[in-house]
């Protein structure tokens, strides 16, 4: 986040909006400036890409479906904002703690022991690290003792729309945000790479509640898409896993996706109609 820090300084606060008296090497000055940085950031792109993917990509005949709520969108949309508000101040601390270089994140290629392949290597460890973690915690959500209070708030959504990717009680949000942030600070990751796969995951975030079931045939068994992610929210104890099926494979709890079987909501609404 460094990078991100230095531009909005170097073209936005220091210009306009801190004193002179304010140093930009200051730790309050940082604070709160990644916080505004990462509050317009994650909105903006929840709202951007939530608004793309629900008008050019959202079926809105699942707007039909019984279990679509009366003001749905405008409920997720709501509960979103405020999870965002709410998990920015535990990000921001972390994130803090990566500018002060704290983690083991890298600028240069050359500082990768790997070069280039150590680069790639890094995204796939970065994709299946945080799967895996993922899969646990959201497993560990939906254990009765936790489920009432924090995830509840997410399923209540059982047909969900793009806008309800980031619809989570803040400290479920956060507890599933968790492994992005760890994982710089365990193994070594550019940091191109790092703020790319951010954006990238919560783009993914968006698309597995985005009603679009079509998967490519050969990644039916591997990739866990939209139509595996919505049996997740309408049948509760399957398909916990983030990009991948394997976790859901190892644990015993994939399920194959009734879109893809003629069962799916589309279907639903197609014999009622």
């Amino acid at each position: 986040m460094d990078h991100v820090l230095n531009i909005a300084d170097s073209s936005i606060f220091t210009p306009y909006v801190y004193p002179a008296s304010w140093s930009e090497e200051g730790a309050l000055r940082q604070i709160v400036s990644l916080w505004l940085v990462t509050n317009l950031g994650a909105v903006l792109l929840f709202l951007g890409c939530g608004a793309l993917n629900f008008y050019y990509v959202f079926d809105h005949k699942l707007m039909m479906h019984p279990l679509f709520l009366k003001n749905q969108v405008k409920q997720e949309i709501e509960l979103s904002i405020i999870s965002i508000f709410w998990m920015s101040f535990p990000t921001v601390a972390i994130f803090f703690w990566e500018v002060q270089g704290n983690s083991k994140l890298f600028d240069n290629i050359s500082e990768s022991s790997l070069g280039w392949p150590g680069v790639f290597l890094s995204i796939a460890g970065f994709l299946f690290f945080t799967d895996m973690c993922i899969y646990w915690i959201h497993r560990f959500l939906h254990h009765k003792s936790t489920y009432k209070h924090l995830h509840k708030q997410h399923h209540i959504f059982k047909i969900p729309t793009p806008f309800a990717s980031h619809a989570f009680h803040p400290l479920d949000g956060f507890l599933q945000s968790l492994p992005y942030h760890i994982y710089p600070f365990i193994f070594p990751l550019h940091k191109a790479v790092y703020l790319s796969l951010f954006v990238f995951v919560n783009i993914w975030t968006i698309s597995i509640h985005d009603g679009d079931y079509r998967i490519p045939g050969p990644l039916i068994c591997l990739i866990n898409g939209a139509a595996h992610h919505v049996d997740h929210h309408l049948f509760f104890n399957y398909n916990y896993g983030q990009y991948f099926t394997l976790w859901d494979r190892i644990g015993g709890s994939y399920r194959n996706p009734s879109a893809l079987m003629g069962k799916g909501p589309q279907d639903h609404i197609a014999h009622t109609q």
